[in-house]
């Protein structure tokens, strides 16, 4: 284990300094990105580790990952062999090191009565350690089968399904409708939580492997999912959830009410350095963004960037509290308040609203808006007598996702979408149809990152059974498992 007493002897989480406010909302460079990571205080934290009996940072990761041993080998300087180890179960800990809400953190045993190990910090420093001193090189496969498989989408799923199959030895093909790989970390992400040259020196290192990449092509118009299905021996369907959760109010027609993903997405691409005719920001703007997760959270800091005047963020549930209510223990991950980098540059919060109207003459000047509380079955419901209206010159929703993008797939191969509007698949990601498999969120529905990278992985392992017979790629998760911390 790491230091036996490390827990006893450094009883706080320490956390390199993020840039101040005032300085990164003049950019989109990483907010944390102030100085190298302190080594002698990595392994201070990472000492703290208790090695428990019963690490349950290992379960509540749906990677599994082996946080108590490359904890240990940080605290003794050992920083190769922590990158091995934390690359045993995870393709990318570059991403979940930056984007990911750390549910390891909150499963961490020492948690229950101190602040919980910086598992996610003591992550993401050792693989940019590991970069930074030539670790990470391309793993190469030793013979090829002979098979290939396409898969759809380059999200985290999608390219975690391909790293493991090529690895595996099979020749393999992603397809991605976007002009440049990623996914939703490519363009949905804003730089400023995740820099793009992060994914640009993983996929490097997939290229080197074998991994192929075919950009600015949509399967089901560009290329038939039928005649996809005829060219490979098998697909593997992660295409994400990508259909918005709308608002059907009176005044949705407005002019100046958008979704938050193309908003962000069209960002993104302009710091990316690509033309975009005719784009809006929030500059000079009062901006209202409907929903209080990360997405909402990214246009918070999105907004903030481009100028606006001013920027409020609603949610229709009440305040949460500051500690673990009693109905979500440990090691759930809990409903707290919590406080993005986002949020701490500027904006105003406000919770139990419930929204009512858009209010405007072809362009939206205001939302009108209640108190919510819980009606008699328990949803949310507008409080009478509260109304007020909330000025806006652009109101960016930000509800989550309903599904994938469906019709073309469905119509094309045959399969078949869940009651929650997903693809109908079975405990090992397999489809009706034979071949077909599908992994992250266009089967599980909205989630987490190191849900689409466990996904993939097992994905992986599953195409790998179908085409070879056995496997010996690892499967953290089943297609039909739910999390213990969500």
């Amino acid at each position: 284990m790491a230091d036996p007493e490390g827990f006893l002897k450094v009883r706080q989480r320490e956390l390199p300094l993020d840039r101040p406010v005032s300085l990164r909302i003049l950019d989109y460079r990483d907010v944390h990105a102030v100085v190298e990571p302190d080594p002698v205080m990595l392994e201070r934290q990472a000492g703290r580790c208790m090695d428990c009996g019963v690490p349950f940072c290992h379960r509540t990761c749906p990677l599994g990952n082996l946080c108590p041993e490359w904890n240990d080998l940080v605290w003794r300087g050992q920083w190769a062999a922590a990158s091995e180890r934390l690359h045993a179960t995870n393709n990318f800990p570059e991403f979940t090191g930056r984007v990911c809400p750390a549910l390891c953190e909150a499963g961490c045993v020492l948690g229950i009565s101190q602040p919980a190990v910086t598992i996610k910090n003591v992550e993401v420093s050792i693989i940019d350690r590991a970069f930074a001193d030539g670790l990470v090189t391309p793993r190469i496969p030793t013979r090829l089968t002979g098979y290939t498989v396409a898969v759809v989408g380059s999200g985290p799923a999608g390219l975690a399904a391909a790293q493991q199959l090529t690895r595996a030895g099979h020749t393999v093909a992603v397809y991605e409708r976007d002009d440049r790989i990623g996914g939703l970390l490519r363009y949905g992400i804003p730089d400023f939580k995740l820099e793009k040259s992060h994914i640009d020196r993983r996929l490097a290192q997939m290229e080197a492997e074998g991994t192929r990449f075919r950009t600015s092509t949509e399967i089901g118009r560009d290329i038939a999912w039928d005649e996809l299905h005829q060219r490979y021996d098998a697909v593997v369907i992660a295409v994400g959830s990508t259909t918005p959760r709308d608002l059907p109010l009176p005044g949705r027609e407005l002019e100046g009410i958008r979704f938050a993903k193309p908003y962000l997405m069209e960002s993104n691409r302009a710091v990316a350095g690509a033309e975009q005719p005719g784009r809006q920001t929030a500059s000079g703007k009062r901006v209202i963004v409907i929903g209080g997760g990360d997405t909402g959270s990214d246009c918070v800091g999105t907004a903030l960037r481009q100028g606006a005047e001013s920027v409020t963020s609603l949610e229709i549930l009440p305040h949460p509290s500051a500690d673990r209510p009693h109905g979500q223990p440990w090691p759930t991950y809990p409903a707290i308040h919590r406080v993005s980098t986002s949020h701490e540059e500027g904006g105003k919060r406000e919770y139990s609203v419930a929204s009512l109207e858009f209010v405007g003459s072809g362009h939206v000047k205001a939302l009108r808006v209640a108190d919510a509380a819980p009606d008699e079955s328990g949803r949310f419901a507008p409080v009478a007598g509260t109304e007020r209206e909330i000025p806006a010159d652009l109101v960016l929703i930000a509800m989550g996702f309903v599904g994938p993008e469906a019709q073309a797939a469905t119509d094309q191969l045959g399969l078949t979408l869940t009651g929650r509007g997903t693809f109908e698949r079975g405990s090992t990601f397999a489809t009706r149809t034979p071949g077909v498999f599908v992994a992250g969120d266009a089967g599980r529905g909205q989630s987490l990152i190191v849900w689409a990278i466990a996904e993939g992985r097992s994905c992986a392992a599953a195409v790998d059974a179908y085409l070879q017979g056995s496997t010996h790629l690892p499967s953290p998760v089943r297609a039909d498992e739910r999390p213990i911390s969500l």
